[in-house]
């Protein structure tokens, strides 16, 4: 078995979409139920809303208006209507207390009768009907920054090995190299592993600067700074290298990466991010906040343990998110005994992203050549796998090739006898 499973690529309960986070803003919730309530406070915790200071109080629309009649308005106001009141003339108050540039959203009942451009005139920039889920929350409070400037709106997709050595670095390199070609979006590679990273080597890249520059400035990386220290490898891919030197150790807080990724976000629509394998404060900081994670493990014991760790970590962690994803690498090694893909995925109670069949002389003379799969072999089946998983990473959905249909030999047969055919014809001609 090797490809992409149907099931790893669509999850009805978590669907493909990019919800981008906010950036630092004050939200205060008035809500009527306690559902409401519990689904605001909860969102309160989701990664996206990190920056957010988000407070919830019970009391509906009423409530807010006694408030903000005594004191400024939050960025963000999220306010509940449970249809006993007249929800424009409920807004018309709100609109007398309300400061300049303070976004509104509605949580609505069935019952509502008001027209949605009704709602629009009254300043209202979100309508969502209720009751919500904590997820409804996060998009709707996440929608009314994601046109701004100023957003950070750059997917981020972080790949990390269950075990050292199973080729997550050489998977995440692949798949952010096939982003940038067949997507033509442009991304950018950050190498983690600032001591052994191998982004440098295989891109075939010897940038003097990189990632170990941007996390040991005094200074908050900027823009600026982050297009200076990028080094180009292809027309839609860049990297950010590590040193890969033992001059120094590297220890860092579990916040050291974030201003760098934040400010890459808002100018990259894609960021793939080498994650080492250690389990640190950082390292776990960056999977949890990533928009995808990808665990790369070959198929035995000590893979299968960690990438079942991993995951019942991961996912707790992100309850409003779509659960990790995990390919298994390597699969097929000669005189090797292995764990079956079959086995594997019923430990894990999902399907594998990818598996990936083992192919020495292909990924060593890659390494080797500092290539990508694809520039060593056009047509393998690896590289195949490669862009469906890239299509998937970066949102856009498998890419199912179009089933060839069973008259397709005897045509291309017939074919070429009609070219044999008419060959002394043309040259005659």
């Amino acid at each position: 078995m090797t490809g992409i499973d149907d099931e790893a690529a669509d999850d009805p309960r978590h669907p493909d979409e990019h919800i981008a986070p906010v950036p630092r803003i004050s939200v205060q919730a008035f809500c009527e139920t306690e559902q409401t309530l519990a689904a605001v406070t909860a969102a309160g915790q989701d990664r996206r809303l990190a920056k957010a200071h988000l407070t919830a109080k019970e009391g509906g629309l009423a409530a807010a208006i006694e408030v903000y009649d005594t004191m400024p308005t939050p960025n963000v106001i999220v306010i509940e209507s449970d249809g006993t009141r007249d929800i424009l003339e409920g807004l018309d108050d709100l609109a007398g207390v309300c400061d300049p540039g303070t976004r509104v959203v509605v949580i609505g009942n069935p019952n509502d009768t008001a027209p949605y451009r009704e709602l629009v005139r009254r300043g209202v920039n979100d309508y969502v009907v209720g009751p919500v889920e904590t997820i409804d929350v996060v998009r709707s409070i996440c929608s009314l920054f994601s046109a701004s400037e100023a957003i950070i709106t750059g997917r981020v997709i972080a790949v990390v090995g269950a075990k050292g050595g199973v080729g997550a670095s050489t998977v995440a390199h692949n798949v952010a190299w096939t982003i940038a070609r067949d997507l033509a979006l442009d991304s950018v590679v950050i190498d983690l592993d600032l001591a052994f990273g191998t982004a440098g080597l295989d891109y075939n890249q010897d940038p003097a600067q990189g990632i170990a520059n941007a996390v040991l400035s005094q200074d908050r990386p900027d823009t600026a700074l982050m297009e200076r220290l990028l080094a180009k490898c292809t027309e839609h891919l860049s990297l950010l290298a590590a040193p890969a030197t033992l001059d120094r150790v590297y220890d860092f807080g579990a916040e050291a990466f974030d201003a760098i990724f934040d400010t890459l976000r808002m100018t990259t629509p894609c960021i793939v991010l080498d994650v080492p394998h250690q389990w640190s404060a950082w390292t776990k900081r960056a999977l949890v906040n990533a928009d995808d994670i990808v665990i790369v493990a070959e198929p035995d014991l000590a893979n299968l343990r960690n990438t079942k760790n991993m995951l019942s970590v991961l996912k707790a962690a992100r309850p409003n998110d779509r659960p990790p994803l995990y390919c298994i690498n390597q699969v097929g090694m000669h005189k090797r005994a292995e764990i079956d893909v079959k086995s594997f995925a019923k430990t894990m109670e999902s399907q594998p992203l990818a598996v990936i069949p083992f192919d020495s002389k292909l990924f060593s003379t890659a390494a080797n050549n500092g290539q990508m799969i694809a520039e060593v072999s056009k047509s393998h089946r690896t590289t195949e796998l490669f862009q469906t998983m890239a299509n998937r990473l970066a949102g856009r959905g498998e890419v199912r090739k179009p089933k060839r249909s069973l008259l397709a030999p005897l045509l291309k047969k017939l074919k070429g006898r009609s070219g044999r055919g008419s060959a002394p014809h043309r040259k005659a001609s």
